[in-house]
């Protein structure tokens, strides 16, 4: 979708990247190897987003370092287009309305860090129909086109061990909690 609108797809990426987990920076190295791009062309898609203030630069010790503007007028626009491209919007509501009793639904991994590999990390909390939920993977597969969904179901009770690893993973989406 955003390759109709975006024709650089090193700016796609970037953008991915930086506001689907708008929390995280990175400096040009780890960004060309992260996003599979060179320097240079990471370099002039960083200038470009600088100069129109939707990311900002960050000097940490000798290292300038890239993130987010959240303070730039767009930020909350462009996050949601953002999620909307991957369709991990569609894709969890859809899941987690037909499940029942979902407590907690989080994206991690790979797509919650803002990086287009391929596989969607589903980590749901509560009490899950296991087999039905493969069936709604099933199917929320064939509209993601070349996608996968990996889940991880966890009870109430498994949760609160598993939850610190978690957190170090520096890429977590909240996609659903329950008022219950």
């Amino acid at each position: 979708m955003l390759d109709s609108i975006i024709t650089s797809k090193t700016r796609i990426k970037m953008l991915l990247r930086f506001f689907l987990d708008s929390d995280r920076s990175a400096y040009l190295r780890e960004l060309a190897k992260e996003l599979g791009e060179s320097s240079n062309a990471v370099r002039v898609e960083l200038n470009h987003l600088s100069k129109a203030h939707l990311i900002e630069c960050v000097s940490e010790g000798h290292t300038k370092c890239y993130r987010a503007n959240k303070d730039h007028p767009l930020f909350f626009d462009l996050h949601n287009i953002v999620r909307k491209t991957l369709g991990i919007d569609k894709l969890l509501e859809h899941i987690v309305t037909r499940l029942g009793d979902v407590k907690v639904g989080l994206v991690t991994g790979d797509y919650a860090r803002g990086i287009d590999s391929g596989i969607i990390d589903l980590l749901l909390v509560g009490n899950i129909d296991r087999v039905y939920l493969d069936e709604l993977v099933r199917k929320a597969e064939r509209y993601l086109s070349n996608r996968k969904i990996r889940c991880l179901c966890l009870s109430e009770e498994e949760f609160p061990r598993f939850l610190d690893r978690i957190r170090r993973e520096k890429g977590i989406l909240e996609i659903y909690r329950s008022d219950a």
